[in-house]
């Protein structure tokens, strides 16, 4: 029994589900969260892993389950932010929504879990090729795409993203009207800065982004190509990645991908 401890964030169905099936299946021990506890706990009892709640939306949430983590397993060796959501439509409404789910519930995820990490440690973003630059304006494709973007101006950029949804003038600056491009496109951004901050780090922690492909799904839909066994194959080989293995990019089928 491989004696690390993996959280799989979403895991009541789908990718996540599959995920923690995988790692589960190579010897780690897998703790099962979701936001939904009765599908949540359906879907641990199946695979038999333990469960606990986790609202990654919810500072609170996070909080008790790093508590939980804590005092249960003494720390973690891999993180995988599954979770997210994608809603129909778009308004003000969706698109806070979103970004609060998908890309700053990862983020208050990953920093308040990342203390408790032992060293090599591996955090998996779970991305999606509907995250690539080429569907914002210029200006913002530079500012997101630029390699020593800091946490402060991605941050802002986000929040000027709902902003303008708000105002009705995000499509003249150059975003697109589609809330889950802009949360994973924010993800990829934050997994560069977080690989630039860990690189000090003694703990050799490596974090990466995974784009699954398109996955049969209630997130996909029953015409993907894809199986679900198939979509969790790159998140969990970047979660079980040696030593000198890559840090802060984005992949597909276990190899490098333009953002």
């Amino acid at each position: 029994m491989d004696k690390r401890v993996a959280v799989v964030t979403g895991t009541s169905r789908g990718l996540g589900r599959a995920i923690a099936s995988q790692l589960a299946e190579r010897g780690l021990k897998v703790i099962a969260t979701s936001r939904d506890e009765k599908l949540g706990q359906k879907s641990a009892k199946e695979l038999g892993l333990p469960f606990h709640a986790l609202d990654v939306s919810s500072d609170a949430s996070v909080d008790t389950f790093a508590k939980y983590l804590a005092e249960t397993e003494g720390g973690l060796d891999v993180l995988v932010n599954n979770a997210g959501v994608s809603l129909g439509g778009f308004d003000t409404k969706i698109a806070r929504r979103t970004i609060e789910v998908n890309f700053k519930g990862t983020v208050r995820t990953t920093e308040r879990l990342l203390p408790l990490m032992r060293p090599a440690g591996r955090v998996v973003m779970m991305s999606s090729g509907m995250g690539e630059l080429a569907c914002l304006g210029k200006d913002l494709r530079d500012r997101f795409g630029d390699p020593a973007i800091s946490r402060e101006v991605l941050m802002s950029l986000v929040d000027r993203f709902v902003d303008e949804v708000a105002g009705g003038t995000h499509a003249a600056s150059g975003w697109p009207s589609n809330a889950y491009r802009v949360s994973k496109i924010a993800m990829n951004a934050y997994v560069r800065v977080l690989a630039r901050e860990l690189m000090g780090d003694p703990r050799h922690i490596k974090v990466n982004a995974a784009c699954p492909g398109w996955v049969r799904t209630a997130m996909g839909g029953a015409g993907a190509p894809r199986a679900v066994e198939e979509g969790a194959q790159t998140p969990v080989w970047l979660a079980l990645l040696p030593d000198d293995g890559p840090m802060g990019g984005f992949f597909r089928d276990e190899q490098a991908v333009p953002w």
